[in-house]
């Protein structure tokens, strides 16, 4: 599977299969707390980065070699490593995907194209969108998100308050928030006011939990979060951890697999997921897990973010 990986366990979503349509750091955004880097393609331009097909055939594969699918996964989540809005082929795709299976369609995505009809209209077919929005003030936006130089926060949110406005499904928003960047009282509330504006199930309020990008993006502590959920109002929520007891699509043999090579020597996401045949996305929800359970750590090398067992 080139473009699929999982089911991964989600905080959000539970066991989700994911969709990559997006080549490897492609995206209209350069947030200072994403977990894969830096990006290397900032773009809006929109066209074919995967091909549609071949997404559905690794879909169909996948699908039926599974006893009960439905079972098995709770969304099908298009996500992966880069803006998946960016594929121009994204409706046809979630058209396709209704006709071959009842599991419902997550997009998870920034937000910064929504101001375009087109991709309004072609992500009908989801069942659940979740937008972010980091910032409500230009500054700020600039700050915490490095955008394309086409893009401005009043282009971000008129996007997501029109689109949440004419969806059918489900909208969450997320708020990822970083110490000293965006959680500031006036950018808070504000937030919540913009936020009021727009039709929302839920608004989901998250912070730097895997390692960032940029050693300035630094997490709330929990307090801090709580005070920030208190202002958004009665639909804002904190995204829990995933418990791993919990979880029936958490490998054991891969989480071995994994521990055995940091063993041997320290070594980079991209690293592991090369040598294991593991999606980079997938890499990372095990690496997360590993270090809440201490062990393994990270290190900084001047060539970037390494990790290594504890022993």
């Amino acid at each position: 599977m080139k473009h699929i990986f999982g089911p991964v366990p989600s905080r959000r979503l539970g066991a989700s299969l994911g969709i990559d349509l997006i080549p490897y750091k492609t995206c209209s955004y350069d947030c200072v707390y994403c977990q894969l880097g830096g990006t290397t393609n900032k773009t809006v331009e929109r066209k074919e980065y995967i091909l549609r097909d071949s997404v559905i055939t690794e879909l169909k594969s996948l699908l039926s070699s599974l006893e009960s699918p439905r079972q098995a996964i709770d969304y099908i989540t298009f996500s992966g490593s880069g803006e998946p809005t960016l594929n121009s082929e994204i409706g046809s795709l979630l058209k396709e995907f209704k006709a071959i299976t009842d599991i419902p369609l997550a997009v998870l995505t920034n937000g910064s194209l929504l101001f375009q009809e087109a991709v309004r209209e072609v992500l009908s077919n989801a069942d659940l969108v979740v937008p972010s929005l980091d910032a409500v003030t230009e500054e700020v936006f600039q700050k915490v998100n490095k955008p394309h130089p086409s893009l401005t926060v009043e282009k971000i949110i008129d996007g997501i308050k029109e689109f949440s406005r004419s969806f059918d499904g489900e909208t969450w928003l997320e708020i990822m928030l970083v110490k000293g960047i965006n959680d500031g009282q006036e950018e808070i509330e504000r937030m919540a006011e913009v936020a009021a504006e727009m039709k929302l199930a839920k608004i989901q309020l998250n912070t730097v939990i895997r390692p960032p990008s940029e050693k300035i993006a630094l997490p709330l502590n929990e307090e801090e979060m709580q005070q920030v959920k208190e202002k958004l109002g009665e639909k804002a929520e904190i995204i829990a951890y995933f418990d791993r007891k919990k979880e029936r699509i958490y490998k054991g043999d891969v989480e071995n697999e994994i521990l055995a090579m940091l063993q041997r020597r320290p070594c980079t996401i991209p690293d592991i997921s090369n040598a294991l045949s593991l999606h980079i996305n997938e890499v990372i929800k095990y690496i997360e897990q590993m270090q809440k359970n201490n062990s393994v750590k990270s290190i900084t090398r001047r060539d970037g973010l390494y990790y290594q067992a504890i022993k």
